[in-house]
């Protein structure tokens, strides 16, 4: 049995990106406050210190510009990290992640790839309002020519960072804001894993419970108050958001032929209604019972505790929905 270590999601991540740029000079940190401050979550606090400015940059306030600069230096044979300080204010480079990183690689026959991993928060739970609380990750895995992550563990948030940056086109990691403090133990030597592949976090019979990023811990709340009352349900970890894994999804459907799936997006237009829709179209005739899903209210994220808890998914929401596809509601 391998060695442990406890640590947390965030220094999961910082140590991704150490490595990194310890193995490769072309790797560079650029973004909002990464540098000094040590990045809005203190995910890259010690490395400015560690590298210097010339491999940990700080930016202007202009996500359009910098993550533009990071493209020009991925395609001039860099592999930067961007980080985006949440996932509202990416919507200010969506023109240079759409139109150019995404496309370089159709638009010049092949010629040109954009090996650039874009990193930012994402999700509610912190109070801090519509500005930065959105999960809009459903609206990037709409965009083909990127991949788009969502670690929700420890190993991931470690070793998904070294996998996007052998890719030769762009990976965006977004990561739920929640995480960043989950603590558990890690192996000593862990490393780069699949991003590529859907996880079952816990194996089950009577229903599916598909998820992924910051509410895979609340869905594994639900599964074991479930179990508690005799259901036993299985725990699906998207992990990779495109593309989908749906030879995971499909297996996980035909073995329990109940699903709820769990998203943090709205529900309207959502991945969740992408999941389901495969489903239908993969597995219809195992299905016992109509899909479910768990969103978010349809209203910008609430700054009041009570309202912000009221209008995402939480643990008792997807225990109600389980048991509503059981027949037990």
């Amino acid at each position: 049995m391998s060695a442990t270590v406890t640590t947390t999601y965030r220094e999961a991540m910082r140590a991704a990106i150490r490595e990194a740029m310890s193995a490769d000079e072309r790797v560079f940190l650029m973004g909002e406050d990464v540098g000094r401050y040590g990045g809005c979550y203190a995910v890259s606090l010690g490395l400015l210190e560690e590298f210097g400015p010339d491999r940990v940059r700080d930016t202007p306030l202009s996500e359009s510009a910098f993550v533009g600069a990071g493209i020009g230096a991925a395609m001039g044979g860099m592999r930067p990290i961007v980080e985006v300080m949440t996932v509202n204010f990416s919507l200010l480079a969506l023109d240079q992640i759409m139109n150019n990183a995404a496309a370089l690689r159709h638009m010049s026959g092949g010629q040109v790839g954009v090996p650039i991993v874009i990193r930012m928060a994402t999700g509610a739970g912190r109070q801090l309002a519509a500005q930065h609380s959105h999960s809009l990750e459903g609206w990037y895995a709409h965009i083909p020519g990127i991949k788009i992550l969502a670690p929700a563990t420890l190993e991931d948030a470690r070793g998904m960072l070294p996998t996007a940056l052998r890719e030769p086109d762009p990976v965006l990691i977004f990561e739920h804001a929640v995480l960043y403090n989950l603590e558990g133990e890690l192996a000593a030597d862990a490393g780069a894993v699949p991003i590529d592949r859907a996880a079952v976090r816990r194996p089950g019979k009577d229903v599916s419970l598909i998820t992924y990023g910051g509410t895979l811990q609340k869905t594994l709340a639900a599964a074991k108050t479930l179990a508690t009352e005799g259901i036993d349900a299985e725990v699906l970890d998207l992990r990779s958001l495109r593309p989908l894994d749906d030879v995971a999804i499909l297996a996980t459907v035909q073995k329990t032929r109940r699903v709820v799936i769990i998203d943090e997006g709205w529900r309207s237009g959502s991945l969740s209604a992408e999941i389901a829709m495969r489903i239908v179209e993969g597995a219809f005739y195992s299905l016992d019972a109509p899909i479910a899903r768990v969103c978010s209210e349809e209203v910008p994220v609430p700054y009041a505790r009570h309202l912000e808890e009221a209008a995402i998914p939480q643990a008792p929401k997807i225990v109600r929905a389980a048991k509503e596809v059981l027949g037990r509601g």
